[in-house]
Order: structure tokens, then C-alpha cells, then sequence
């Protein structure tokens, strides 16, 4: 059984929407990040950055409580000036985010926490503690979420029936973003709401498809609030926010790897080294030199695009994340020849996503800036499935996973 809560979203008025409603604010490269604040006053970016505007010396110290009360101080004036509006009544929004090559359709309402306490929201990437008192410390100050948690599940036709049917109407949202992504949301009635929390009660699992710390941090916000003796189980705070997925809608897509130095070794000595675990052939096909298949990893070494198949004999196997080829890579190159031992601090190591990142492989180790790139096979849904099953942990930077959420659209108050 999966619940889905209802909630009264603090939401941008309709005609400034597209100006509220941004990326993440890491994805943002610091000049446009510098552009945005200056030429839009409606971006949500203005609450999460508040000091845009301050001398240097007059700023707060990144992370800190007086930073985190300037962020709040700027989302009440968004409210005071009606820039953000909260909704009269409790509602899920159902939400779509498309393009010419994608469609991605799901619910935003609160996940549970005790469901994720239970094992029955999964997880499947390790979170850093630091960062998990940081974010619930956010939390607390700020008293507001407005980023969701991306969950996957798996399909239900009896909710792609009661969503396809809220789609025929008119959104409530409906904007487009230089991205080339086209936004629409639909704010659902009581009946509506009614209906996909029946289609949710047969959903047996959920798993973190993105959103990880925040999850976690969620959870730990939760447990204080059990210490105060007005602690209410209805409350928001029992429950984070959330976009609910079918997992066939979702894309993952390769992290890929990119590394500064040959750890002193030549490349011909690189390509014996690893014909140990793979079979080494040459790329012909230079314009999409993608692997084709799983245990298949491309490498751009000394001008040449080389496919590395892995030799399965030599391979063992201990659990499922031996078998994901990010873990491969780590296991039979990355460390015992190029002698990156973690992933997480080692400065020789990069990691890339996207379109065309064969080209940018390509390009920066033509220019001398890098020395040798990996692309790899994306990790299917399965195998993440089946890592979050068995209590395990995928290799660090494994997925890039789409939709990437918006922040603003549908702001999730704590303590109501």
C-alpha cells in the first residue's frame, strides 16, 4: 500500500508562473545564475539566493541559521506581495513535463515517512550525514519544502486511466521553458483525489529515483517534531514532498567518466593492462560511439574511440551492484590502473550526462585538458530496483535520471 497525502499548495499565480517556477539552483552555471537574479524579480531563485543584492560583508555565512531566516523572510514577502498563493483546499496536482522525444505524467502530493521507515519507499544511494543535518535544519528554519522527491513505481492502468482522463481538461498551468520543455499542471477535486489515493493504496512499493538527502532529511525533521508533546500524525511534517512516477515514464540515463591523468602509465600499457577483463576492439562508428549493450563500456584513449567488452569468466560476482557497470569500471580500471580509490574526493575523475557527451569526451581530451574517457550502458530500472530490494547501495554518480523537477511550483508548508 503506498499513501499519497493531500495538501493546500503555496503555488505562483498563474500569469507568473513560468517566471516563478526554476531549475535547481546547482544546475545553473554561476553567470546565468547571476542573470536570472538581475533581470527576473519573480524568480524562485531570489527566495533560495536572498543576499543577491547585498554588499559582500554584509552577507551571512552559507548554510547558517541567519542565511536560512533571510530565506524565509524573502518567501514571506513572495506571499505578502501575492507572487505565491496558497490554495483553499487540500489537493494532489497532477503534473506532466514533456518535449518531442518525451512525455513524463505523475502526481505531486506528500510521500509518507513512516513508509519510508518501513522500507516500503526504497532507497539506493548512500547519503552524507553533513548534508542530511544541513538540509533538516533548512527545513526547520524555513518551514517550507518546494523541491519534490522523485518516486518511481510500478505501472498501474487503473491510474493512467483516472490521469489520462484529468489531462482531456484545461491545466491549470501551462508554460515552456528554454529547455525546450513544455509544463502543465491540473489541480485535482475531491473525487479526483479520492480516486488516485485508491489507485495508490495497490501500489506495494515505491523507490527514490531522485531526491535522496532530502528524503532522509525529511525523516529526521519528522522524529523531532515526535519530541514535542503537540506532536499531531496528521500533519504535513509526517510526510515529504513528492512526484509520483510510473517507473516506464522515467529515463535514466549513463553517468559517464572522464579522467585527468594516465596515473603514470602509457596508453599502450593502459590497453594490456585492461585486456585482462575485456576484449578490446576498435570503434568505427565515431558519430555515436555509445555501448550497445550492458558489461559493454566505449573509451576514448590517445585519439581513438576503442568498445571494451567484458570477459565474464574473469568476473565475479557478489551481489547485484558487481554486475552494474559503473561498479565494473571502478572494480577493473579505474582503481587498480588509473589508482582513483574514491570516486567522491579524487580530483583526477570527473563525471558527465547528457546529449553529446561523447563529443565533449572527445573535445576535452583532444585539447590535453583530460586523458581518457569512458562512456557507459545506462543502469536499467531493474538493476536499481534490485540494489534498493536487497538493502544495497549503487556506485556513486550510476544514474542521471529524468524528469528533473521544478522548484516553486507546488510548495509543500511543514507544520500544517
Amino acid at each position: 500500500m503506498t499513501k499519497i497525502k493531500a495538501f493546500r499548495a503555496i503555488r505562483p499565480v498563474r500569469n507568473k508562473v513560468h517566471l516563478v517556477a526554476s531549475r535547481a539552483v546547482a544546475t545553473y552555471k554561476s553567470s546565468v545564475l547571476e542573470a536570472k537574479l538581475e533581470s527576473n524579480p519573480y524568480t524562485f531563485i531570489h527566495i533560495i539566493h536572498p543576499e543577491f543584492s547585498e554588499k559582500e560583508g554584509e552577507k551571512t555565512e552559507p548554510n547558517s541559521v541567519e542565511r536560512f531566516l533571510k530565506v524565509k523572510e524573502k518567501y514571506k514577502e513572495f506571499c505578502e506581495i501575492d507572487i505565491l498563493k496558497k490554495d483553499e483546499n487540500e489537493s494532489l496536482y497532477v503534473y506532466r513535463q514533456s518535449n518531442p522525444k518525451h512525455s513524463y505524467l505523475g502526481v505531486i502530493g506528500g510521500a509518507s515517512i513512516q513508509e519510508y521507515k518501513d522500507n516500503k519507499i526504497k532507497k539506493h544511494e548512500a547519503t552524507l550525514f553533513s548534508r542530511e543535518a544541513m538540509f533538516t535544519n533548512y527545513l526547520q528554519v524555513v518551514g517550507f519544502n518546494a523541491e519534490p522527491v522523485l518516486l518511481s513505481h510500478k505501472k498501474s492502468h487503473e491510474l493512467d486511466d483516472i490521469l489520462a482522463k484529468i489531462v482531456e481538461q484545461r491545466p491549470e498551468y501551462e508554460f515552456a521553458t528554454t529547455d525546450k520543455m513544455l509544463h502543465e499542471l491540473w489541480i485535482c477535486n475531491a473525487e479526483e483525489v479520492a480516486q488516485i489515493q485508491k489507485a495508490y493504496e495497490k501500489i506495494d512499493a515505491c523507490y527514490i529515483a531522485d531526491g535522496h538527502h532530502r528524503t532522509a532529511s525529511s525523516e529526521r525533521l519528522c522524529d523531532l517534531y515526535k519530541l514535542n508533546p503537540d506532536y499531531d500524525p496528521k500533519k504535513n511534517y509526517n510526510y515529504f514532498l513528492s512526484f509520483f512516477i510510473d517507473e516506464e515514464r522515467l529515463n535514466i540515463f549513463s553517468f559517464n567518466r572522464i579522467c585527468k591523468s594516465l596515473n603514470g602509465h602509457k596508453p599502450s600499457d593502459i590497453l594490456k593492462f585492461i585486456e585482462k577483463h575485456f576484449t578490446i576492439s576498435k570503434i568505427k562508428n565515431e558519430t555515436s560511439p555509445y555501448p550497445a549493450k550492458m558489461h559493454d563500456i566505449s573509451m576514448y584513449l590517445d585519439s581513438e574511440w576503442y568498445q571494451l567488452s567484458l570477459k565474464l569468466d574473469t568476473h565475479k560476482v557478489e551481489s547485484v551492484v558487481a554486475n552494474i557497470d559503473a561498479e565494473i569500471l571502478t572494480r577493473y580500471i579505474l582503481t587498480p590502473i588509473l589508482g582513483i580509490e574514491d570516486l567522491t574526493q579524487d580530483e583526477n575523475i570527473s563525471f558527465l550526462s547528457g546529449a553529446d557527451c561523447h563529443k565533449k569526451i572527445k573535445q576535452s581530451i583532444d585539447n590535453n585538458v583530460n586523458k581518457i574517457g569512458f562512456l557507459l550502458y545506462p543502469v536499467t530500472m531493474e538493476q536499481l530496483k534490485s540494489v534498493a530490494d536487497n538493502n544495497l547501495i549503487m556506485p556513486p554518480k550510476s544514474t542521471w535520471i529524468e524528469p528533473k523537477m521544478r522548484s516553486g511550483l507546488t510548495i509543500f508548508k511543514i507544520d500544517e
